[in-house]
């Protein structure tokens, strides 16, 4: 899919740097997902967020850690979530 992760480069801090299939390339700060509860709490190690690699097009960490790489895309391009993955407001 066009926001299969290809390429990545580590920033420093929480910050990536993204190329997708599309061609598109994009920086990510995923450091709110240091607050995060459940697996994304690992994140708080910053040694372990390093440890970030790319499997089967998706941003991926030990311990089957990872992030939709639609989100990802989003984030790192500025374009919508897909329709199916938007969240509704009641």
């Amino acid at each position: 899919m066009e926001w299969d992760i290809i390429n990545l480069e580590y920033l420093g801090g929480y910050r990536l740097r993204l190329t997708f299939l599309s061609g598109e390339m994009g920086d990510v700060d995923l450091s709110k997902y240091v607050s995060y509860n459940g697996v994304f709490s690992r994140f708080a190690d910053l040694d372990y967020f390093r440890q970030v690699y790319i499997d089967s097009g998706v941003l991926t960490w030990p311990n089957d850690v990872d992030i939709a790489p639609e989100t990802i895309y989003s984030m790192a391009t500025g374009k919508p979530l897909p329709e199916w993955m938007e969240v509704e407001n009641e």
